[in-house]
């Protein structure tokens, strides 16, 4: 019994260790904040290792986990906890910086863009961090948001709308065409 345990505790590593990366960024996409979006991320983890044996043996995994992601973001976001992308006034929080390879100019569109996500209704910016920045197709975001590929398709039009109409973002717009 307990060799059964330690299997699915390896194995359930080894699947994490490897979505790691990609889950915590989508996390930070979603929620716009550090601190949150770890906390996300372990939250997801959390359920999603209480559940490994049904994940674990599921045609799809990394659906299920992005489901439960958005599930919990969502339920998140109904109980109106305050999401921030790049709060102005705090100066205690530690802002994205440029790494030692990463261009400066990167680092601000990074965060002009965080900007922009930050102004979409919750389902909107899901909708299109999921399309965009996961690449999956309308019916795999279908799945992960729990709604119909009508609605994904409303949702990313109307947040994609609303981006390219973004004052924040028409600056590193304007500056990209004059390059």
């Amino acid at each position: 019994m307990a060799d059964g345990k330690q299997d699915r505790d390896e194995e359930f590593g080894r699947f994490m260790a490897t979505r790691w990366p990609r889950l915590l960024r989508t996390a930070f996409l979603l929620s716009g904040e550090r601190h949150a979006a770890e906390d996300l991320a372990q939250s997801t983890l959390e359920r999603v290792y209480t559940a490994w044996r049904r994940v674990g043996t599921a045609d799809d995994p990394d659906a299920y986990v992005r489901r439960v992601m958005i599930n919990l973001h969502a339920r998140r976001h109904r109980r109106r906890l305050k999401e921030f992308l790049a709060p102005k006034d705090d100066l205690s929080l530690v802002h994205e910086e440029a790494d030692r390879g990463d261009r400066i100019v990167q680092a601000v569109d990074r965060d002009v863009l965080l900007r922009a996500l930050a102004q979409l209704p919750a389902r909107q910016r899901q909708a299109v961090v999921l399309r965009y920045w996961e690449d999956l197709t309308e019916t795999q975001t279908a799945q992960a948001m729990g709604c119909s590929v009508g609605t994904v398709k409303s949702n990313t039009a109307k947040g994609m709308a609303k981006l390219r109409v973004a004052p924040v973002l028409a600056d590193t717009v304007t500056r990209k065409e004059r390059s």
